[in-house]
């Protein structure tokens, strides 16, 4: 056998290793309007990235829901949730942070499809909007999955994978998302994990989503690999499974991903363990507050002088969810 056909097999062969297998899976939990409610609890917890953010809290305890919907923090009808920062207020130099939300699944979940329909995300300068999954008591050794997430309306959507030392990912992957960075562990690099940007679609973040109504994100996690798509809600590629939020799906027919994560260089098995589902808005912080990030983005005034002073910059600062579908 001649080195260059040696050479072909081995190159055919890694492709085969990065290629997405997918698989079948069936429908465990629908998560729609006051769904949210039973289904996720709202943190009141300090903002681990240091942003500029108060965040406002729902207990178990009615009295405080009722509170958070008074203040239009959230809102929910027959099919549709929101979650939102308050655009209303100027803030205090010297006092708390704006008031938005986090929120957390009460179910935790190893291997799964995640598929979230989305008619809005949060826009605006000093903005840092994540749709993400990670296990807070046991970060980073229970690994962080970031769907979606971006800052100060830049796009495209950035997903990374955050995990304890020793996992990695190629430069060359099967996806049509562009390589950032490769190592995963959150002890190096400041912390920015190994990732992709969706470079070929610009409407996969921002106001740029929004204007196209919105779309899905889907997550497929297995032992073997993470990955992740988008589908703007025009895409006539979308497959029908999640368009008609069918009880089974099949992954294997879903195409190419936008990023993906192989199992190549990083024993997924061991850098994962039960993750919740976070959704969460804040403000400035470790990234989009980093003065070089913020100025970057073409935002007037500093991130903090700027979120702290224009409070009706913020009325597109929510998601609003069409539905979370669980499969497992």
């Amino acid at each position: 056998m001649t080195p260059a056909l040696v050479g072909g097999i081995l190159t055919l062969v890694l492709l085969a290793k990065l290629a997405v297998a997918g698989g079948s899976y069936t429908l465990s939990d629908v998560i729609v309007g006051e769904d949210f409610y039973d289904a996720f609890n709202f943190e009141a917890i300090p903002d681990p990235t240091h942003g500029r953010v108060h965040v406002f809290a729902i207990d178990a305890n009615y009295v405080d829901g009722a509170t958070a919907r008074q203040l239009g923090l959230t809102v929910a009808t027959a099919n549709s949730f929101i979650i939102r920062a308050d655009d209303t207020t100027v803030l205090s130099p010297t006092g708390p942070g704006r008031n938005s939300v986090r929120i957390r699944s009460n179910n935790e979940y190893t291997t799964h499809v995640a598929v979230f329909d989305m008619n809005h995300m949060p826009e605006g300068c000093g903005t840092w909007p994540a749709v993400w999954e990670t296990l807070e008591a046991d970060w980073p050794d229970s690994g962080e999955i970031d769907i979606v997430e971006g800052v100060n309306n830049m796009s495209p959507n950035q997903v990374h994978l955050h995990t304890s030392p020793n996992c990695s990912i190629p430069s060359n992957i099967n996806q049509l998302g562009k390589v950032l960075t490769t190592d995963c562990d959150a002890a190096v690099n400041y912390n920015s994990g190994c990732g992709s940007a969706l470079s070929y679609a610009p409407n996969s973040f921002g106001p740029a989503f929004n204007a196209a109504g919105g779309g899905w994100y889907a997550l497929e996690r297995t032992d073997d690999y993470i990955s992740v798509w988008f589908w703007d809600r025009n895409n006539w590629l979308t497959p029908v499974d999640v368009w008609l939020g069918s009880p089974i799906i099949d992954t294997s027919r879903w195409g190419t991903p936008a990023a993906h994560f192989p199992n190549t260089d990083c024993d997924l098995a061991t850098h994962f363990g039960p993750n919740n589902i976070i959704v969460d808005l804040t403000f400035c912080g470790d990234w989009a507050g980093n003065a070089a990030v913020y100025s970057s983005s073409g935002c007037p005034s500093t991130c903090v002088d700027y979120v702290n002073n224009n409070p009706q910059a913020f009325k597109n600062a929510y998601f609003q969810f069409a539905s979370i579908r669980i499969y497992e």
